[in-house]
């Protein structure tokens, strides 16, 4: 059973100058359906070791993570660094199973939904699976962008076919720090109320990308797997950001080095 909602904003954390929400999944959801029902804007980020070790790089990115309505744990290493500053209640918010969270939710609650990313033909099956999955989810448009910024006749029709629509929640599945980018740029432009970027998770609930097992998802083992699932795309991130994160999370709790927030 989900906690009830709360009026007061999720407590965060620290971990290297990026507030990271101190919640679990299931009050994750709850302060979702709140926003939903309340027509509450805003866009929610789900960040790992790698979107900290890109803010860190970025200070305009790390202003977008520091912005964001919620700013979920997805990654046990955001959980450990949680727990450690004393947020026993912290867990993983791991962007897929947010997703299916929210779509089982959706179908008392009626939320809508919008999918916006993954290769061509990804987002509409997607569509079809969740559909299956869900009895009753309503899907009410699919949008697959160029890998590249949209023109002004690509937002013009982006805007307009989210007007026709106006979903409860705009899924946004592209690499970080790309989709973070694009909600901080569009969903006060764009008219739907809550924008979740979510990376693959598209790829998972389509059946394109194989997931880590739990069991490697649970010890922060998911890194490795996705790595040798995808050594020349992720061999850059994971063999230079995990040590940088590991150097600076070590000095940021023995007190020798500080991470102010911005």
């Amino acid at each position: 059973m989900m906690p009830e909602p709360t009026t007061n904003p999720p407590p965060h954390v620290n971990v290297l100058g990026v507030k990271v929400s101190a919640i679990n999944l299931d009050l994750a959801a709850t302060a979702m359906a709140k926003a939903l029902e309340q027509k509450v804007k805003g866009y929610i980020c789900v960040t790992g070791v790698h979107g900290v070790s890109e803010a860190r790089c970025d200070p305009a990115f790390r202003h977008i993570l520091n912005q964001a309505f919620l700013n979920t744990p997805d990654g046990m290493p955001m959980v450990w660094m949680g727990r450690l500053q004393g947020r026993g209640q912290m867990d993983r918010v791991y962007g897929p199973d947010l997703m299916l969270r929210l779509c089982e939710l959706s179908g008392t609650r009626g939320f809508t939904h919008f999918f916006y990313g993954g290769a061509p033909g990804v987002a509409e099956e997607l569509k079809r699976r969740l559909e299956e999955r869900f009895p009753g989810l309503r899907i009410v448009g699919t949008y697959t962008p160029p890998f590249r910024p949209l023109t002004s006749g690509e937002e013009t029709e982006l805007a307009s076919l989210v007007r026709r629509v106006k979903p409860d929640i705009f899924w946004v599945g592209l690499s970080t720090p790309k989709q973070e980018k694009f909600m901080a740029q569009y969903w006060q432009k764009l008219e739907a109320t809550l924008f979740v970027g979510v990376g693959a998770a598209f790829d998972f609930h389509a059946g394109r990308t194989r997931q880590a097992p739990r069991w490697m998802q649970r010890s922060g083992l998911e890194w490795f797997f996705r790595l040798c699932c995808e050594p020349r795309r992720l061999w850059k991130r994971y063999l230079k950001n995990n040590p940088l994160f590991v150097f600076r999370a070590l000095g940021q709790l023995s007190g020798l080095r500080r991470y102010p927030l911005e």
